[in-house]
């Protein structure tokens, strides 16, 4: 019987981690880089604008399927900071690419484009942010998993591990649903952005059809406009952009109106106390 019991317990896991750790895992690590983008936001760009990647929750499900992917892959690569640092790269790179192409050729959505960036492939991966995931590979594994772990145990004296399970499997319900909804929601405003401002996007026709077959349903119509306004989708994700048919790089911001893109702007007076410092110089 203990050897039954042995193989059913190596059968629900995946490289050394159980099922409803590396749940756990994907959760901590998205609401992680939620706050990191967020942050990251308001120190380049002076805003406090939404970065997560689902329509409800505080999620960047890139940061969530990335950490979770490397865990699983680099412990191959765990003998010295060197390989990690590689293994990171080249791990961490496919990934940014995958998703990247996931959102531009299948969603036809684009969230984000390294074009203007050295050393880029295809505008979806660059050598600076390949670096980043080689040093995060690094940190990750070394560094900042073994505190997720202490966390994970800590809240395990708090609650039942039971508990725990269920929390876990609840949060990542909701957030596979949060998904699809998104994907809905994501396709059914910009559909109807192209259509209302005529944008010269590949397949205008048949956006154009859909929009006459979404629309035309009072309900579903009615529906949208109430849970999924321009409001709503530009506040949520403020640097959705789509291609042309020429290549050209479209930001919806630009079509909403007044609608700001944010939630707040810092006025941090940077340039200004710059040029009053060398005014004062002079």
């Amino acid at each position: 019987m203990k050897k039954v019991s042995e193989t059913t317990k190596t059968k629900r896991k995946i490289f050394g981690y159980t099922i409803w750790r590396i749940l756990a895992y994907f959760i901590i690590y998205s609401v992680l880089g939620y706050i990191i983008e967020t942050l990251f936001g308001i120190v380049t760009k002076g805003t406090w604008e939404s970065r997560q990647s689902f329509l409800y929750g505080p999620f960047c499900g890139i940061y969530g399927l990335g950490a979770v992917i490397m865990l699983l892959s680099l412990q191959h690569f765990n003998q010295n900071n060197n390989r990690l640092f590689w293994g990171g790269f080249i791990v961490g790179s496919i990934i940014e690419y995958a998703v990247s192409w996931i959102g531009e050729v299948i969603l036809n959505v684009k969230w984000w484009d390294y074009s203007n960036m050295p050393l880029n492939l295809n505008g979806r991966i660059c050598v600076f942010f390949s670096i980043f995931w080689g040093l995060l590979g690094i940190y990750l594994m070394t560094y900042i998993n073994p505190k997720v772990d202490r966390l994970i145990n800590w809240i395990k004296t708090k609650i039942s591990t039971k508990k725990l399970k269920i929390i876990t499997i609840i949060v990542t319900i909701f957030i596979l649903i949060d998904f699809i909804i998104t994907m809905y929601a994501l396709e059914f405003f910009m559909i109807r952005k192209v259509h209302e401002n005529n944008l010269p996007v590949t397949n205008k026709e048949q956006a154009d059809a859909v929009y006459e077959k979404i629309y035309s349903n009072e309900k579903l119509a009615k529906f949208i406009n109430t849970f999924w306004d321009d409001r709503k989708m530009i506040r949520t994700f403020p640097n959705l952009k789509i291609r042309d048919k020429d290549g050209n790089i479209i930001y919806f911001a630009d079509y909403v109106g007044d609608i700001q893109p944010y939630y707040y702007k810092f006025n941090f007076h940077l340039k200004q106390n710059k040029d009053e410092i060398f005014n004062n110089v002079e």
